[in-house]
């Protein structure tokens, strides 16, 4: 059913006056749909380049094991699929020979996979309730890239000309109109609710810790999920996010009827031809207001037992999961709580690397690996049981994955955190932590809501600078400053925040 990629067009490409990086170029085209944007922010090894794709010529999609392709010339859908298999089938039909033409990326899907693609991997209950009801897997192949280089300072358009079956080409014609930031609109929001009680997240704690005495697991990433009301330009949100925190991994995915926004600094899976690499992240400090502060909260993270304890168990999980697919004796610890600085925390991270077995697929790298271990706990299998057992609703991209999957061998994941889905008028993100015996379990909840405060106190203070207090036509719902945020005392699942008078 799959056609070919006839040609890949590469030229330098010179941005119009005033557009400074993708996120300009992207402004015309974010309600596109299936038009993706990956942003890179940054000065670390892995924030080397941005991607922007659009108009595709194949696009993909999964709710449980209904599958649908759309290409060109017609639409298929299966009723009775396996998602991973209709991707591997798409990704090995168009697979092309040698390296990429044009680092890192010129031609492939661009999207996002669910966190709970996980039962089509393993057997695994499911209690949690659908609420969202949107599809686990978009992967949209564009015929129109841009590639910014952010160390060199270059620019690349991409056109991929793509053969269907029958021999009749697809190719992309015309530019895209040249736009600011400027054109955007405004945004507001409105109150922020839980769907967990302090009580019911307390409770879940303590489950834990039980399981965790019994000898079923020592670590389980326990979240809550933030909702709130989101009316105007969420694409507003996203450059203002990005201008006040930049990171490696920042996207903005149209999905259609839904779109997501992501804020990661978390690195799942790159592979470059036999080369494969994870950087799990463990261990958390935010930024000190002063250079003593700073200094004192950076060398307590350097000595937390509890930080290196919870990021060596994740570790020893990825070297398994790479293990499946890689060589012998070629998994390795390349890097091992290696300190990262960001604007306002300092991470933890590892970086576990192995050579990928000749016969291995991208696929076959999922399968082995996904969902990641640092946002699921160890071992994965029972934990992720336990997270369905004990989280009300389903997790949907939040610990999933996003990025690129190649024609050439290549591919780029980000671990879905700090992300949002839209839809509908709402905006959903989650924030979790890793639970092990030893957790308070209201720090683990104070933990969580601080989370979801600091971001959601970034979304207002984002927005306050662009309508500024009291602005006619719009505002921020809650305008006062420093909100303080409770929670009411209703039944499991559904917390009611509201900030304080």
């Amino acid at each position: 059913m799959y056609g070919r990629v006839a040609d890949i067009q590469i030229k330098p490409y010179q941005p119009p006056q005033g557009a400074v990086n993708l996120a300009d170029l992207f402004t015309p085209l974010r309600r596109q749909p299936h038009a993706m944007l990956l942003l890179s922010g940054g000065d670390l090894d892995c924030a080397g380049y941005s991607l922007m794709g659009w108009d595709p010529f194949l696009v993909i999609k999964a709710k449980g094991r209904q599958v649908s392709i759309s290409g060109p010339a017609n639409d298929q859908l299966y009723a009775d699929a396996d998602p991973f298999q209709a991707l591997e089938e798409a990704l090995e039909s168009l697979a092309l020979p040698g390296p990429s033409p044009l680092a890192p990326f010129s031609a492939g899907a661009m999207g996002f996979l669910a966190y709970d693609l996980k039962n089509h991997l393993e057997r695994l209950p499911t209690d949690a309730v659908d609420d969202l009801g949107l599809p686990e897997l978009v992967m949209a192949f564009p015929r129109r890239l841009v590639v910014h280089d952010r160390r060199q300072g270059d620019f690349w358009e991409i056109r991929v000309l793509y053969e269907d079956r029958q021999g009749r080409l697809h190719s992309s014609a015309g530019d895209w109109p040249a736009a600011t930031p400027d054109n955007l609109g405004t945004y507001q929001v409105g109150p922020l609710h839980s769907n967990f009680t302090r009580e019911a997240y307390i409770q879940a704690v303590a489950r834990i810790r039980e399981y965790i005495k019994n000898g079923d697991v020592y670590q389980v990433n326990l979240s809550q999920r933030f909702s709130f009301p989101l009316n105007g330009e969420a694409y507003r949100l996203f450059l203002n996010l990005f201008g006040l925190n930049p990171a490696p991994f920042y996207a903005y995915l149209n999905c259609g009827d839904f779109q997501i926004l992501s804020t990661s600094m978390e690195r799942f899976l790159f592979q470059q031809g036999d080369y494969l690499e994870t950087r799990p992240i463990k261990g958390t400090r935010p930024r000190g207001r002063t250079p003593e502060e700073d200094l004192v909260l950076r060398r307590e993270l350097v000595g937390s037992l509890k930080d290196d304890a919870e990021l060596s168990m994740i570790v020893d999980l990825l070297r398994n999961d790479l293990g499946k697919v890689c060589q012998g004796r070629t998994v390795q610890v390349k890097e091992h709580k290696r300190l990262e600085a960001y604007q306002n925390v300092y991470h933890l991270v590892s970086i576990v690397t192995g050579k990928l077995r000749p016969e291995a697929t991208q696929v076959d790298i999922l399968r082995a690996t996904f969902p990641g271990g640092s946002i699921t706990g160890c071992p994965k299998i029972r934990a992720m049981e336990i997270i369905d057992e004990l989280e009300p609703q389903e997790r949907h991209v939040y610990c999933g994955a996003m990025g690129y999957l190649g024609l050439h061998r290549n591919l780029d994941l980000n671990v879905a955190i700090r992300t949002a889905v839209i839809s509908r008028g709402r905006a959903h993100f989650s924030v979790g932590g890793g639970v092990v015996y030893d957790s308070d379990e209201a720090d683990e909840y104070e933990e969580t809501l601080h989370k979801g405060r600091t971001l959601f106190r970034v979304i207002e203070d984002a927005g306050r600078e662009i309508l500024g207090e009291g602005a006619k036509g719009g505002g921020l719902a809650v305008p006062r400053p420093s909100p303080q945020i409770h929670i009411s005392n209703n039944t499991y699942g559904t917390g009611r925040i509201r900030l304080a008078q």
